[in-house]
């Protein structure tokens, strides 16, 4: 009983340590677009604290570029806005850009390039190392890379995602049984994902994201229930609350997706690949959790119940913290 206090304990205090880290996504984005053939229109776009602070994060630019007017910037929604038209004698390939400010180090920075071909250059900058040097218009196996590796980084950056499929996985028995969840999991997201994305569907992203949190709250539910003798349609047909709720999930990654952008002349390519990395972000994430159950049943002597029980309330406490926590945030006072 005493080695149950410690490992709950342990994993309440791992999962609340990681709350901050829900899967809203908001990085701060820098947007050059091609406007002539030196010219460009660049956006800087930066999380706000409230209707006139935002977080301390510039852009640097190097001392030959030439601004063409004044900067202009707004406060909307949840961002603080600035853009300039900016001229880069001899071209903007080459040119290496930085990120200064407190701030770096706290947010990710998205920066994307667009030329007037259409061709896009797309970097997720490391917060050790907030720059990127503009290369020329990126190929198809270059954006197909990309936007792979910007699925999977997002995916493992989600932790709201990642806990949903960690309590789906406390409630699969059975290898078939969990090939099916994975998969309707995964077709549902693909479907909402391309849909929102392409702009076929339009759902405002706060409700979504509560929504997503309260999935979170009810799959947990489901796995106490289980626990307790009292199976739900979740532990019988799991595959059926993965599809379900999966189709929400895909509406958060294209929201994700959308705050990055796509290249217009690979939107397919783009979009392939972006699922694709998430789904192998998700897979990396199932193996893991496998493993390290089995780890951790062996080395703490833990049942497989008392397990479950303690992840799926560590989950629960969190979901339902971040359902309370994002439904305040859109609904008027």
């Amino acid at each position: 009983m005493r080695q149950l206090r410690r490992f709950a304990a342990a994993i309440l205090l791992i999962a609340l340590a990681g709350s901050a880290l829900a899967d809203v996504f908001r990085p701060a984005y820098l947007e050059f677009r091609q406007v002539e053939e030196q010219q460009f229109r660049m956006t800087w776009k930066v999380p706000a604290l409230g209707p006139d602070r935002r977080l301390a994060a510039y852009v640097v630019l190097p001392p030959s570029v030439v601004e063409l007017n004044d900067a202009r910037s707004m406060f909307g929604g949840d961002a603080w806005t600035e853009q300039r038209d900016l001229a880069f004698p001899g071209g903007i390939a080459g040119t290496t850009i930085r990120i200064e400010g407190s701030a770096v180090g706290v947010t990710d920075v998205v920066a994307r390039v667009e030329w007037l071909d259409g061709s896009t250059q797309v970097e997720r900058l490391p917060f050790e190392r907030p720059l990127f040097t503009v290369a020329a218009p990126a190929g198809r196996g270059e954006i197909a890379w990309t936007y792979l590796v910007l699925g999977v980084e997002h995916i493992l950056a989600g932790l709201d995602h990642l806990l949903f499929v960690l309590a789906l996985l406390l409630l699969v028995r059975g290898v078939r049984s969990l090939v099916a969840t994975i998969t309707a999991f995964t077709l549902a997201h693909s479907l909402t994902l391309v849909a929102a994305t392409l702009g076929w569907v339009h759902v405002p992203g706060p409700p979504v994201e509560a929504i997503i949190a309260l999935s979170i709250v009810f799959v947990a539910a489901e796995v106490l229930h289980g626990l307790a003798g009292r199976p739900g349609l979740t532990a019988r047909a799991p595959w059926v609350v993965a599809l379900s709720f999966g189709l929400l999930h895909g509406l958060g990654f294209a929201g994700a997706l959308a705050e990055v952008g796509l290249p217009d002349r690979a939107i397919p390519l783009a979009l392939l690949t972006f699922n694709v990395g998430v789904e192998v972000g998700q897979l990396i994430f199932v193996a893991a959790m496998l493993m390290l159950g089995a780890a951790g049943r062996t080395l703490a002597k833990l049942s497989p119940g008392a397990v479950s029980r303690v992840l799926a309330y560590g989950i629960g406490s969190i979901a339902a913290f971040w359902t309370i926590e994002r439904v305040v945030a859109f609904v008027p006072a």
